[in-house]
């Protein structure tokens, strides 16, 4: 219990900071920081949620009262939603969805994402600038054989094109502070450069730790664990100094 109150408490100063940030822009297009494994997303006046099946769309302009306004199928086994500009990106055990929400209550689909390697997988998902990153676990639960890091280009919205493949052991979550990839892994943390968006550059591996999934906050890196959280200075982004551990 003590555990997961902490963990709320720190996600709703986050949540709040963010919150701060985008009042004092006039994009609505802006998207909250938040895990690659989330099931829900904040974009502009409406939170996004996914089931195993559906996305649904809440309107929360009045948070005290948040009225669903849509439910769309997206398929089956549908794991994680990422926000992106006024994108969703939806991972299931099988593919990437890519919705589009320029209409915001009225999701449109445009694509779908496969690593042709591998059959069955789990996709947490990132995106960034016209590259997306997604982590297929293929173990476990998942099944497979084989775990990469992919990375996708995503120039063309409507044909995303599968670019790169990094094999890693056991990936979950990750995440991204300018050109620095965090991927989490059942058996440490990996850092990748991705100055060069195609060619991700392992730099560093903190080992010895389980690592579940990640947000980059401005300087902070916060991380969480199998067995709580930790906390990291990325103001040096590929060089990430642990701050403290909650557990």
């Amino acid at each position: 219990m003590k555990k997961s109150l902490l963990y709320i408490l720190l996600l709703a100063v986050i949540i709040g900071a963010i919150q701060c940030q985008k009042s004092s822009t006039s994009s609505t297009t802006n998207a909250g920081s938040g895990g690659s494994t989330a099931r829900f997303a904040i974009l502009g006046n409406y939170l996004y949620t996914v089931d195993r099946e559906n996305l649904k769309m809440f309107n929360i302009s009045n948070v005290a009262d948040p009225v669903l306004k849509n439910t769309v199928h997206v398929g089956f086994e549908i794991e994680t939603i990422y926000p992106f500009k006024d994108k969703l990106f939806i991972g299931s055990t099988s593919v990437v969805h890519i919705f589009s929400v320029d209409n915001p209550e009225e999701p449109r689909k445009l694509s779908t994402a496969i690593s042709p390697e591998v059959i069955r997988r789990c996709d947490p998902v990132v995106a960034k600038d016209t590259v997306a990153y997604a982590t297929l676990r293929t173990n476990s639960m998942c099944g497979g054989t084989q775990s990469v890091l992919a990375a996708y280009d995503i120039k063309d919205v409507t044909n995303p094109i599968q670019q790169a493949t990094f094999p890693v052991s056991e990936p979950y979550g990750l995440g991204y502070a300018d050109t620095a990839l965090y991927v989490c892994d059942r058996y440490g943390l990996y850092v990748f450069n991705i100055q060069k968006a195609f060619a991700p550059q392992l730099v560093k591996q903190i080992p010895n730790e389980w690592y579940m999934d990640v947000i980059p906050f401005n300087n902070t890196l916060i991380c969480q664990m199998q067995d709580g959280m930790n906390l990291f200075d990325i103001t040096k982004r590929l060089e990430p100094t642990l701050i403290t551990k909650i557990k």
